[in-house]
């Protein structure tokens, strides 16, 4: 069967330059066609391109402690906020990510801050706090968790790792008010006894008042 006849079966087996015989004895193809070419040329530009765009919003942002982007499950989210009824004033989201905590926080009345190190996420919370109309209501800044004062804030979330955990905790107690509220999710903090656990396996959060 020659190549013309292949095309029912194969459309890219012509443009590979293939026969019934190459495919049956596994052959390669000699050389691609011209149209095979840019098909292929199309296709990795495809991939690198998802590749460079998907690249800032998966890699760390050179930080002292690794963190890099996991977003908050809807369940962490719901989670969350459930810890938090009733509270009001300021929310400090340490490490936020897309920030959808400081963005759905802003829904039910919060004044929320969220601190990241990746500029690239901080450049879409913002575009996404504006998409939900609650731009006004939010800020997100590229810092450095370790540089920043949460002494001003009435509430805090963090999503962090464990390695983390014990020198977080050590900063909340320099720096935090009494009557501040701190919602850990994924990690608890390993000295603190928790108020409050809501959830189960990781979108688990626990609920601290400062001791």
């Amino acid at each position: 069967m020659t190549t013309d006849k292949l095309d029912e079966k194969c459309i890219y087996c012509k443009e590979m330059g293939l026969t019934e015989a190459d495919l049956a004895l596994g052959k390669p193809p000699a050389k691609l066609s011209s149209t095979g070419k840019v098909i292929v040329g199309v296709i990795g530009g495809l991939v690198a391109g998802v590749y460079v765009a998907a690249l800032p919003f998966i890699v760390p942002a050179f930080r002292k402690v690794c963190l890099p982007f996991v977003p908050a499950s809807e369940s962490q989210v719901r989670n969350v906020l459930s810890a938090l009824k009733g509270r009001k004033g300021t929310l400090l989201d340490i490490g936020s990510g897309d920030g959808r905590i400081v963005i759905e926080a802003a829904k039910v009345g919060f004044r929320g801050t969220g601190v990241e190190l990746n500029p690239w996420l901080v450049l879409y919370s913002r575009w996404n706090a504006r998409r939900h109309k609650v731009h006004k209501f939010t800020t997100f800044q590229t810092k450095d968790l370790w540089k920043t004062d949460v002494g001003s804030y009435s509430n805090i979330s963090i999503f962090g790792v464990e390695s983390m955990m014990d020198r977080l905790e050590t900063k909340f107690e320099d720096e935090t008010n009494n009557d501040v509220r701190i919602v850990a999710c994924r990690f608890p903090l390993p000295n603190w006894e928790p108020i409050e656990t809501i959830g189960e396996g990781i979108d688990t959060v626990w609920l601290y008042k400062k001791q």
